[in-house]
């Protein structure tokens, strides 16, 4: 069977997510890869990056169980500059290497961006290039924010009823990065933290 490689934010895990795991589903075995930023062995989070690794494989797992494969391998180590640029850098090799370590069968990555998939191509990892969805969790993220502000929001419709029940068993992860500063850089489409970055 062919493993469908799933490279995602997932902070949080939105309807749109699960909507695109289900149709990877469908054919293929699916093996999602939730980015994640190590510095001084700590996890990095931000209000960007607000949810733990742990925290969003736990709300992959609420709705799929052991029907995908949740893997940390997608890992980037501080400093993160030096994992550019892509392709001429030694670490930016690292990662495919990581990603793909336990894959033996065919495979392609899902993406949703074609500059994304034009990036996927040049390392190898036979992108395949998806229908973009509507709603962004950057976009339910802000209204989490909101909420956790004070102001009325409609967020919960944006994800499944089990994820609803992990963010607010964590609420004081989306209170405290609610009134913070994005600290992040964009880089080729894709942010890292601004923290570890150099």
């Amino acid at each position: 069977m062919t493993v469908a490689i799933y490279l995602a934010h997932l902070n949080p895990v939105t309807k749109a997510h699960v909507e695109i795991i289900n149709e990877l589903k469908k054919a293929n075995k699916v093996k999602i890869f939730p980015v994640v930023f190590i510095w001084n062995g700590n996890e990095i989070n931000s209000r960007s990056f607000p949810f733990s690794y742990d925290l969003r494989k736990k709300m992959l797992q609420s709705i799929f169980g052991d029907s995908v494969d949740v893997s940390s391998n997608y890992t980037f180590y501080a400093p993160f500059a030096k994992y550019m640029p892509p392709l001429i850098s030694p670490y930016s090799w690292k990662i495919k290497a990581q990603i793909l370590e336990n894959i033996k069968e065919n495979y392609f990555t899902y993406t949703g961006d074609k500059a994304e998939a034009f990036v996927l191509r040049l390392y190898g990892l036979n992108p395949k290039v998806g229908k973009r969805k509507e709603t962004s969790a950057s976009f339910v993220k802000q209204k989490m924010f909101e909420a956790a502000l004070g102001k009325v929001t409609d967020w919960e419709k944006y994800v499944e009823p089990e994820v609803v029940k992990i963010i607010q068993d964590n609420w004081e992860i989306v209170k405290k990065f609610a009134n913070s500063a994005d600290m992040t850089y964009r880089v080729l489409g894709m942010k890292f933290p601004s923290m570890g970055f150099w």
